[in-house]
């Protein structure tokens, strides 16, 4: 039988105290929204319905081609948010799992063995629950002497002797979805929120007397519901130290798990060593053997085998096997280095290809440059690429040597084994095998020094 899957998203989140619609807000580098379509998916469903309300457009382009949409123009609760899919499940067989968009710690295994669960058991309504140490603000699940389920009340309905009740209700369900459907048009909004619950279909199953389960989670982390930063902190620490041990069981070394920060998308080989406060961001990606050293932020990048990157940054930009940066260096994006680069101290490099061998060891700029092999590059090199208006490229060829404070006013070329001599301000070509030499005249003015108030002969 067929699975569907209703995400609510409607909600504005005013406890956030944000612009951004809740579901939006990240977690390891992914909107909450995605990590729950992302968990949802594993149940493979026929159909997903998002429903949508506060700043839909901006939700609604999140899951642009993934998902049908409906909208609720009104947040008058769960239920109502719900009975918003009618149009496109409605009439259909099958079982349909409701979760909250803003639940990101749910897992694809959890949605499994739940969507199993109700099916093993013949459920009309199966809940998705969970032991808290704490259950305050959860509605409780309530059984009766057969360990049956009763009904799910609302902490603000709930009477003193429910309130002691721990296991909670994670906001998860699955049912027969023409079930559901029917039973929705015969809730009500008597309770202290006004508000339409879909919880309170499952009274009206009971007074049917059909069946209703509850899964129990096994790891109470996963029902974390979003609704305000702390609780948003919460999810990305416990996020964070879900991704970082699976990398260590893929064989990756940590030095400080609990202060290296990756996102979800990063994909890092066997061999490799991460020192702390390193962050990887985005679809990047770390080749084996490479060593990430303490404070090096990598974004959206491709880092090769051995690498070896020292509190630096890299954005965008691929690097090939066994390249040295930094420390203090910064590749911006679309740069791309060769086998064996070492880019140094203080040495930037902006849209510039870098071929295999070349060094460029302090205090340096290279932009939109094409470099080639075996190039060496002296201190306070500067590729002079910007106009105010215009950028220009500078062609360096192999084996070039470009002397110490040398000025690149791009357009201009360095020919192979060329070389520039220190000092040297370039703004012409350099032809194959030639020394360019672009310094002013030096001028001594013998005696000029004694003339000076700071000289030692004016002393007392």
């Amino acid at each position: 039988m067929s699975n569907y899957a209703i995400i609510l998203a409607a909600g504005k989140g005013t406890r956030m105290k944000s612009d951004l619609p809740k579901v939006l807000h990240q977690v390891t580098g992914q909107s909450m929204l995605e990590h729950v379509y992302d968990a949802v998916s594993a149940i493979s469903p026929d159909k997903y319905v998002t429903v949508i309300g506060h700043k839909a457009e901006l939700v609604r382009d999140v899951l642009a081609g993934k998902s049908d949409f409906v909208l609720q123009e009104e947040q008058l609760g769960t239920g109502h948010a719900v009975q918003m899919a009618e149009g496109i499940l409605g009439d259909l067989e099958g079982h349909t799992l409701v979760i909250a968009g803003d639940t990101p710690l749910i897992t694809g295994e959890s949605l499994k063995d739940l969507i199993a669960f109700h099916v093993n058991h013949k459920n009309v309504a199966t809940i998705l629950t969970a032991q808290a140490q704490d259950p305050f603000g959860y509605g409780r699940i309530v059984r009766n002497a057969h360990d049956e389920v009763v009904k799910i009340v609302e902490q603000k309905d709930a009477t003193d002797f429910e309130k002691q009740i721990q296991e909670i209700n994670t906001g998860t369900y699955v049912f027969d979805n023409k079930r559901l459907f029917e039973a929705l048009k015969n809730i009500t909004t008597n309770n202290a929120q006004g508000e339409y619950y879909v919880t309170d279909v499952i009274g009206i199953f009971k007074e049917a007397g059909e069946k209703v389960g509850a899964y129990k989670l096994r790891d109470f982390d996963e029902s974390l519901g979003v609704n305000d930063r702390i609780a948003l902190a919460q999810a990305q620490a416990i996020m964070q130290a879900r991704i970082n041990r699976q990398h260590m069981v893929n064989g990756v070394s940590f030095t400080n798990p609990q202060a290296t920060y990756i996102d979800t998308g990063v994909t890092i080989a066997a061999n490799v060593t991460i020192e702390g406060n390193v962050t990887l961001k985005g679809k990047t990606s770390i080749g084996s053997g490479s060593l990430l050293t303490n404070g090096t932020r990598i974004e959206d990048s491709e880092i090769g085998d051995n690498c070896v990157i020292t509190q630096s940054v890299i954005e965008s930009s691929r690097l090939a096997d066994a390249v040295t940066v930094g420390p203090f260096a910064h590749i911006r994006p679309d740069s791309q280095l060769a086998d064996n680069v070492h880019i140094g101290n203080f040495v930037e490099v902006k849209a510039s290809t870098i071929g295999s061998g070349t060094k460029a060891g302090h205090l340096t700029y290279l932009g939109n440059a094409s470099v080639g092999q075996e190039v060496n590059f002296g201190a306070g090199t500067i590729t002079v690429n910007y106009d105010g208006q215009s950028k220009f490229d500078t062609q360096v060829a192999d084996h070039a040597f470009v002397g110490s404070h040398s000025t690149l006013i791009a357009p201009v070329t360095v020919g192979e084994n060329a070389l520039t001599a220190a000092g040297s301000v370039i703004t012409e070509d350099v032809p194959k095998d030639a020394v360019a030499i672009g310094r002013g005249r030096q001028v001594n003015k013998a005696g000029y020094a004694l003339k000076k108030p700071h000289h030692p002969s004016h002393r007392g």
